[in-house]
C-alpha cells in the first residue's frame, strides 16, 4: 500500500512539472509571436543604432552679401579628421602619419587614438590638400570628412559688423550670431554599419544623410562706402594719432546702413589672435582684451556727444514753442545758473545773435537758455517722445543703453549741461537715429543691416522694421535742414560744403572724463542733400592729438566721404 502512494504521489509532481514546462513554453511562444509580429521594427531599429556609426557633415553656411551682391563672407572647403578605435590596425603608423600631417605632438594623437569611443575627432578645419594627403594613405580606421570653414575675402573690412564664426562654425558676433538662424543651415550624416567588435562592414555600404546649406544674407553695407569711411578713417587716425576713429554712414529715410566702421579694425580670417605688440598675463586677460578688440564702439559703447546734441535740444525747443527763428540771445561767454558759471565754447562771447546764428556758432549759452526754457519735465518729456531712453533696436548685439539721470535728479546745473550735450552718455548709432527722425519728416526709423534673407532654392524673405511716426512735426523738421544747413554753409562746420551739394550738420568737441584730461572727442553729423537727406554721416575721433576741434579734424573727413560717394549713390538711383 505504501509503494503504491510513493509511486501515485511522483507521478503527479511528473504531471505538474510537464504541465508547467509546456505552459512557460507556450507563454515563450506567444511572447516571442508577439515580439516578432509586432515589435520587429522596433528591434530591428534598435540593432541597427547598436551596429551603427554616425559622422556629422557641417552644412555650408549661408553667404552674407553686400547690397551689390558682392560676398563678404564666405565658405571654404576644409577638412575634419577622425579616428575610429575598434577599425584602426596599424596603430603606431596611424599615430606618425597624423602627428606629422597635422602638426600635432604624437602623444596627443596617441591620446586620441587609444581611446575607446565609436568615433574620436583629431583635428577639425584642416587644410583640404593636407586632408587629401592624409585620404591617400588608406589607413584603417581614419576618417576624412570634407567640412567648410567660414572665410571673410576681404579680411578686416566691416569686422565688427560682420562677425566672425568658432571652431564649430557657429556664429560668435556681429551679424553671424544675430542671424544665425538663417545662416547656419541643417547638419548631414555619414551612416556606416560594424560587426559586434565595432568594425566597418564594407559590403553593408554606407547611409548619406545630405547637409542643407544655410540661406544667404542681403546687406544694406554697401562695399564701395565701407571701403572708403574705412580708408578716411585710418587716414585721420595715424594723422592725428587718435586712440580710434568711428564712422557711421546710414539713410535717414529708411534706417538702412551703408557702412559702419571702427578703427582700428582686425583680420575676421584671424579673430582670435590678439593685436602685435599686445600681451596678456593670463587666460582671463586674454579674453577681456579679445572682447574688447571685438567691440563695435558705434553701439556697444556711449559717450558724451556734446554740441552735435544741440540738434536735439533745438527740435524739443521749436516743438514746445519756447524759441523761434527770431528770439534773439546775447553771449558773453558764458552763463550763470544757480551757483555755477558755464562757459561757452568761445571764452569772448558771440554777442547778440539770432536762434539760427547761435547754432551756426554752436553757443553753449544759448542752447542752456532753451533748455531751462523747456524746463526738467518737459525736456524729459521730449527725450522719451525722440526715443532716446530705449535701445534704437539695430540688428547686431550688445547695443547699449543710454546712461541718462533720474527725472528727480536733474537740477538747474545738469538741465543745462544736458541742453548741450554734457552729463550723459548715448552710443553713436542712438544719435544718428534720432538725428535722422528730426531731419526725416519726424520718422523713428530702426536701424539696420540685414534687409532679405535668400534661401538655396531663390525664395526671398524681405525683412522688415518697425517704424514710429510723428517724432517732430513736418514744420520742425523742415526748419531744423534749414538751419543745420547754414551750420555748413556760415558756421562750424563751413569745412564740410561739397560743390553742387547742399549739406547740413553740426559738429561737435567735446571734453571727456575726467574734466581737465586734455582727451577730447572730436565729431561731426552731416547729411545730404539738405533739402531732402539720403544720406547721414556721423565721424567721431577719440583721444587726437594736436589740433582737437570737430569742425577742424571732423568736418574734412565727412566732406571728402560725401564728395566720393554723393556722385556714386547719385548714379546708383538713378540706374
Amino acid at each position: 500500500m505504501g509503494f503504491f502512494m510513493f509511486k501515485t504521489v511522483h507521478r503527479t509532481k511528473i504531471v505538474v512539472l510537464v504541465c508547467s514546462c509546456i505552459g512557460i513554453l507556450l507563454l515563450l511562444m506567444v511572447r516571442l509571436c508577439y515580439l516578432m509580429a509586432f515589435q520587429s521594427s522596433y528591434y530591428e531599429q534598435k540593432a541597427e543604432e547598436l551596429h551603427e556609426r554616425e559622422r556629422t557633415i557641417k552644412a555650408a553656411r549661408g553667404r552674407i552679401l553686400d547690397v551689390n551682391g558682392k560676398v563678404l563672407a564666405d565658405n571654404k572647403t576644409v577638412c575634419t579628421v577622425s579616428v575610429i578605435h575598434n577599425q584602426i590596425t596599424q596603430k603606431e603608423k596611424v599615430i606618425s602619419i597624423l602627428s606629422e600631417e597635422l602638426k600635432l605632438p604624437p602623444e596627443k594623437v596617441r591620446e586620441r587614438v587609444e581611446k575607446y569611443s565609436s568615433i574620436e575627432r583629431i583635428r577639425s578645419n584642416v587644410d583640404k590638400k593636407t586632408g587629401d594627403r592624409i585620404r591617400a594613405y588608406h589607413l584603417d580606421g581614419v576618417k576624412v570628412d570634407e567640412d567648410y570653414k567660414r572665410y571673410y575675402p576681404y579680411e578686416s573690412l566691416a569686422f565688427k559688423v560682420l562677425g566672425f564664426t568658432g571652431g564649430d562654425n557657429q556664429g560668435i558676433v556681429g551679424l553671424e550670431v544675430k542671424y544665425e538662424e538663417a545662416l547656419k543651415g541643417a547638419e548631414g550624416q555619414i551612416l556606416t554599419m560594424t560587426d559586434a567588435r565595432g568594425v566597418e562592414i564594407e559590403e553593408a555600404g554606407k547611409r548619406r544623410l545630405e547637409p542643407v546649406p544655410g540661406k544667404d544674407l542681403v546687406t544694406s553695407l554697401d562695399l564701395n562706402i565701407q571701403s572708403y569711411a574705412t580708408q578716411l578713417a585710418e587716414q585721420v587716425m595715424e594723422s592725428k594719432q587718435a586712440d580710434s576713429v568711428s564712422i557711421l554712414v546710414i539713410n535717414p529715410q529708411n534706417g538702412e546702413i551703408y557702412a559702419c566702421v571702427n578703427v582700428p579694425e582686425f583680420d575676421l580670417n584671424d579673430p582670435f589672435s590678439l593685436p602685435e605688440g599686445v600681451q596678456a598675463l593670463n587666460e582671463a586677460e586674454e579674453q577681456d582684451l579679445l572682447n574688447k578688440m571685438w567691440r563695435n564702439a558705434c553701439l556697444n559703447d556711449t559717450y558724451e556727444p556734446g554740441s552735435t546734441f544741440k540738434i536735439i535740444t533745438a527740435a524739443a525747443g521749436l516743438e514746445a514753442d519756447v524759441v523761434s527763428l527770431e528770439d534773439h540771445f546775447s553771449c558773453p561767454g558764458y552763463i550763470v545758473v544757480e551757483d555755477r558759471r558755464i562757459r561757452c565754447s568761445r571764452t569772448t562771447g558771440h554777442g547778440n545773435q539770432t536762434f539760427e546764428q547761435a547754432t551756426m556758432n554752436s553757443c553753449n549759452s544759448a542752447f542752456i537758455t532753451i533748455g531751462l526754457r523747456l524746463g526738467t519735465e518737459q525736456y524729459y518729456s521730449y527725450f522719451k517722445k525722440f526715443g532716446l531712453l530705449k535701445k534704437t533696436g539695430i540688428d547686431l548685439p550688445g547695443e547699449a543703453s543710454t546712461i541718462m539721470h533720474k527725472p528727480e535728479n536733474i537740477g538747474m546745473v545738469e538741465l543745462a549741461t544736458i541742453a548741450f550735450g554734457q552729463s550723459f552718455q548715448i552710443t553713436p548709432i542712438q544719435l544718428a537715429v534720432t538725428a535722422s527722425s528730426i531731419i526725416n519728416g519726424g520718422r523713428r526709423v530702426t536701424p539696420h543691416v540685414g534687409v532679405k534673407i535668400v534661401d538655396p532654392s531663390g525664395g526671398e524673405e524681405i525683412l522688415k522694421f518697425p517704424e514710429k511716426k510723428h517724432i517732430v512735426s513736418e514744420q520742425t523738421s523742415e526748419t531744423m535742414r534749414s538751419i543745420l544747413e547754414q551750420v555748413v554753409a556760415n558756421g562750424t562746420g563751413k569745412k564740410g560744403a561739397v560743390e553742387g551739394y547742399r549739406i547740413g550738420g553740426k559738429t561737435a568737441t567735446s571734453q571727456t572724463l575726467p574734466r581737465g584730461s586734455g582727451r577730447y572727442i572730436a565729431s561731426f553729423l552731416g547729411f545730404a542733400p539738405a533739402e531732402k537727406p539720403t544720406v547721414l554721416a556721423l565721424c567721431i575721433i577719440n583721444n587726437p592729438k594736436g589740433i582737437y576741434y570737430g569742425g577742424q579734424i571732423a568736418v574734412p573727413v565727412v566732406r571728402k566721404l560725401f564728395e566720393n560717394i554723393l556722385p556714386y549713390l547719385m548714379a546708383k538711383a538713378y540706374n
